[in-house]
């Protein structure tokens, strides 16, 4: 009888450090760019008047270790009202020898961490050196992970925040952000933003930003919905997490398409390929740089396989007869 890893909210929070995801992240988005991972596009089922949807995110990863990963994770807006995440669900882990299934691991803690570890690697290639004012737009979830993880790759000495939670937004300056009134105080003049909002109708405006800003647009993952006016993607220089996924689910991207703001061309690069040496990033201190996260499955995979061997390393986790 085989023995099947199972790792808590907790256990992942324990074992997944910010600082060892965005090296994680960042050998994973190597190995996109090279071509050594299978990928596919999500899929997502609603349901006839259900309050949610449960996507379905698919990845396969070769190598000397080959490895499957599938998460499954159920998407609830109106969660957070009743004290839980909108992402709820899990990531399982099955070797790619054999098929064996060999982890079931909280997908909500995974995603909270890798996501902001994704733009913790986007913001080290793109934001300018000097960047030392941070915006963070919301205050849930991401919001959080991002206050710990951005600060990680720049030295970051005035963090705002704003959020139509004020209490939530109150938490956070705890930890060292100050809380303002209105997303526009928050960003102008801040260096490096993120968007990290629920929002379907954008929340930032191109006049409210000042040249040589980087943004990191993380809270839209679908194609009608958005958080950066047309203005913004069209004077920003646009990187994405994975051509085919922004061209297919990227809102922001999608919206400022169909307005003739921008032209099929516009992506520059995928993050991968700066990683890698086949593209450059940050062309000048007065670009405008972008960053839209749609989060891919192949994250969850590679923090699905670092959680494994480490949990196997240190005996972590709970391990059952499967």
């Amino acid at each position: 009888m085989t023995k099947l890893l199972i790792l808590s909210e907790h256990e992942v929070e324990r074992l997944l450090t910010m600082r060892e995801c965005i090296e994680v992240m960042e050998e994973a988005l190597s190995a996109l760019a090279r071509g050594e991972v299978h990928n596919p596009l999500r899929s997502m089922i609603r349901g006839e008047g259900a309050k949610g949807i449960l996507g379905l995110m698919p990845s396969y990863r070769g190598g000397p270790q080959p490895h499957y990963g599938l998460k499954e994770v159920c998407v609830f807006p109106g969660n957070p009202a009743i004290g839980l995440d909108t992402h709820l669900g899990g990531v399982l882990l099955h070797s790619g020898e054999t098929g064996q299934l060999l982890a079931v691991m909280n997908a909500s803690a995974i995603t909270a961490i890798r996501t902001a570890a994704v733009s913790a690697v986007a913001t080290k290639l793109l934001a300018r050196e000097d960047a030392r004012t941070l915006a963070i737009i919301g205050a849930g979830v991401q919001a959080r992970t991002h206050l710990e993880a951005i600060p990680l790759v720049r030295n970051i000495n005035d963090v705002r925040i704003v959020s139509r939670t004020p209490a939530k937004a109150a938490a956070l300056a705890g930890k060292g952000a100050r809380v303002v009134a209105s997303v526009e105080e928050a960003v102008r003049g801040a260096d490096i933003i993120v968007t990290a909002t629920s929002s379907r109708e954008p929340i930032l405006k191109r006049e409210w930003l000042a040249d040589g800003v980087h943004i990191n647009a993380v809270g839209s993952s679908i194609a009608v919905a958005r958080e950066l006016d047309s203005a913004t993607v069209a004077a920003a220089t646009l990187f994405v997490d994975r051509r085919e996924s922004t061209v297919n689910e990227a809102g922001d991207y999608l919206l400022a398409l169909r307005e003739g703001a921008i032209t099929d061309g516009h992506i520059r690069a995928e993050i991968g390929d700066i990683l890698i040496g086949k593209a450059k990033g940050r062309s000048s201190d007065d670009e405008i740089t972008l960053f839209k996260s749609l989060g891919l499955a192949v994250e969850d995979l590679a923090s699905a396989q670092f959680l494994f061997e480490k949990a196997s390393r240190e005996k972590g986790g709970s391990w059952v007869d499967f």
